[in-house]
């Protein structure tokens, strides 16, 4: 069922269809929800100093970085407090309002702009940071192939509470099999995803380990 080779063996069929897809859906969606981002914005920005959306490089779709744009639901500069990159349930560094728009996914509503932008997908591998990606062997580099995603299959069966190389192998499923009907079905299963607001955090198993300092 997963896939087999390295990069270069994965070629996603039907981008174009996929791209329109996505822009049908993003673009009417970055209109409707721009008063919501803007109340949501001032919100963030009364309860804790610093920007209410926060920036950071990703890499994309053939290692290319990017800045994906998320609502801020942490103090400012928390990647460089405690506990760093890793973020767990009940973690203090995230704020009351935080906790809310995370429960809901509402932190990603401005993901919508890196879709019209063309720098993610609606559906795809949610994009990590460099230090992962170094991290990737030749067969994970497959994972690249497509734009990543404000959804995904690992998210729809695990998100943030799957170990990291199950995660991966997920993704890699994705990229081999991916079509307009895949996507389709994990719009749908989002949706209960969203509600039923499980594995927001990585837990005990869950979620990328930085390397051990030597």
């Amino acid at each position: 069922m997963r896939p087999a080779g390295g990069r270069d063996a994965i070629r996603p069929p039907g981008a174009w269809s996929i791209r329109a897809l996505d822009l049908m859906i993003a673009v009417p969606a970055t209109l409707l929800t721009a008063p919501a981002v803007g109340i949501l914005s001032l919100l963030i920005r009364l309860e804790s100093p610093g920007p209410a959306i926060y920036r950071q490089t990703r890499i994309g779709k053939d290692g290319a970085p990017f800045s994906i744009y998320k609502l801020r639901t942490m103090v400012k500069d928390a990647e460089f407090i405690g506990a760093g990159l890793a973020i767990q349930q009940g973690d203090d560094r995230i704020t009351r309002l935080g906790t809310w728009l995370r429960r809901y996914s509402l932190d990603e509503l401005p993901n919508l702009w890196n879709v019209v932008r063309g720098e993610m997908s609606i559906v795809g591998p949610r994009p990590t940071i460099a230090i992962q990606v170094q991290q990737y062997t030749e067969r994970q580099l497959g994972r690249l192939c497509v734009r990543p995603g404000i959804t995904g299959w690992a998210q729809v069966n695990g998100r943030a509470s799957l170990p990291w190389p199950e995660r991966i192998e997920l993704d890699l499923w994705y990229v081999e099999h991916r079509s307009l009907a895949l996507d389709l079905r994990i719009l749908l299963a989002t949706v209960g995803m969203v509600l039923g607001g499980k594995g927001l955090y990585k837990g005990e198993s869950g979620g990328w380990h930085p390397p051990s300092a030597t």
